[in-house]
């Protein structure tokens, strides 16, 4: 999902908190970005490494989001281990300042030799909008490349031709205090009438049953791509490319039926009190602590749920049910960010051999586990963080489908989804007003 914001790192990450994509946003999340012209300003308040001023000394240059950091420096160890002639030097920042500066510096020829790259279309820094523009090194004769499962293949390659390595997708579901569930009596939900139940019982008990922070804007987005797969793509898969044709819109599909379900949640009073003035830190710690039973979130957030409480042990996830069958149950489950090779590297060969040797299955296995994600080939030596369990069946039956914006042709439509979201919640607009909001925002050209 590349409406996601940047995880906390490790201890001294500069990231802040936040997911990114997935899983910091700001205020309209990564794809605010496309704006670059701020470009020259930001540079003053990046770390060196970020800047073109570092590319010196013959060492490669590679430029993450926050929520890299841990799995990047892992891997560059292991690396380093092989090659010990090999330098890098790497800088992690929040996703505005990397995204506005490195689209400047692709641009501008100076580009670091790795940097972040998000799956598929929609924004300045995606791999196709990338790719189309002649920034990016193919890395389609890598051999990990023909592991990809072909339904990937628009959130890895354009044309035919593979420019992004990412190690897999994470998935969106509740995530839940099981001593909250425990004290309702409740077991996690399989079907929409049995959520509605659960919710019902949680609240009898005093547990607010759904934690919603979208004073944190990409936290507005999860409930409906948790709710969109069952309500559109389960009954048209090529929702997508009808939309890029023009013969569907948001407004008149299973959209209208998916944020009806948004609005019952919170009509039915199943949300904390004004989740437009809670941010993604008291969600997290209303979950954690007890005092909400659960929160629709996507698997990269995990990390940080498990840190704020002493009892980590006590937290769970499940999909979470939209439908009435749940052994049809569809669930969103988008490639997470990756890397990607600037056109003008400085040292290509040497860039590509490093994501040749992030494309082995034990590396694209260390990548996954870092960030919760499921890798997206798997072995006998593939071990899934075990709260992923339930979603596998899923996954593995094609009932999964992209995070919505990774087809999204503009950088305009994600914000106004945030932004279409806050105001339903409010009471400013009603369902067709806000898909309205979404269709006047995807018809607009970057």
């Amino acid at each position: 999902m590349t409406g996601l914001p940047d995880l906390p790192g490790p201890a001294g990450s500069p990231g802040s908190a936040g997911p990114p994509g997935p899983l910091g946003r700001g205020t309209v999340g990564r794809r605010r970005f496309l704006r670059t012209g701020a470009g020259a300003a930001a540079t003053l308040a990046l770390p060196p490494a970020l800047t073109a001023c570092s590319a010196n000394s013959g060492k490669m240059r590679l430029v993450g989001v926050a929520d890299q950091q841990q799995p990047i420096e892992e891997l560059l160890a292991v690396y380093r281990r092989s090659h010990p002639e090999e330098g890098f030097t790497t800088s992690f920042a929040p996703t505005d300042q990397v995204q506005t500066v490195v689209r400047t510096q692709l641009a501008g020829g100076n580009a670091p030799d790795l940097h972040v790259l998000y799956p598929g279309s929609g924004s300045a820094m995606s791999m196709a909008e990338l790719s189309r523009a002649g920034l990016l090194t193919d890395l389609s004769a890598q051999a990990w490349t023909r592991s990809i499962p072909r339904g990937f293949d628009a959130a890895y390659r354009s044309g035919g031709r593979t420019y992004l390595y990412s190690a897999g997708s994470s998935v969106i579901g509740a995530v839940y205090n099981r001593r909250a569930f425990a004290t309702a009596c409740v077991q996690p939900p399989r079907t929409w009438g049995e959520l509605l139940d659960v919710c019902d019982r949680l609240k009898a008990k005093g547990i607010v049953p759904i934690a919603l922070g979208t004073a944190t804007p990409w936290v507005t987005q999860l409930i409906s791509y948790a709710l969109v797969p069952e309500a559109v793509y389960a009954k048209n898969a090529r929702f997508d490319d009808d939309m890029a044709a023009g013969r569907a819109r948001f407004r008149g599909s299973g959209w209208a039926d998916a944020l009806g379900k948004y609005r019952e949640l919170q009509r039915r009073g199943f949300f904390n009190d004004n989740p437009n003035g809670t941010t993604f830190e008291q969600q997290t710690s209303l979950v954690t602590t007890g005092k909400a039973a659960m929160a629709v979130q996507v698997a990269a957030v995990l990390a940080s749920y498990r840190q704020a409480t002493r009892t980590p042990g006590e937290l769970g996830m499940f999909p979470f049910p939209a439908g009435d069958d749940p052994a049809r149950q569809w669930i969103p489950a988008g490639v997470v960010a990756g890397l990607g090779v600037a056109t003008h590297a400085k040292h290509p060969a040497r860039a590509k051999a490093f994501i040749d040797f992030l494309g082995r299955q034990e590396n694209i296995n260390r990548w996954a586990s870092a960030v919760s994600a499921i890798p997206f080939t798997r072995d006998a030596s593939t071990r899934l963080d075990p709260l992923l369990t339930d979603f596998l069946p899923i996954i593995d039956g094609g009932r999964a489908v992209p995070f919505m914006d990774q087809r999204w042709p503009n950088a305009e439509v994600q914000p106004a989804h945030f932004a279409a979201v806050q105001d339903l919640l409010a009471g400013k607009t009603d369902v067709d007003g806000a898909l309205g909001q979404m269709d006047k925002a995807y018809g607009k050209t970057s």
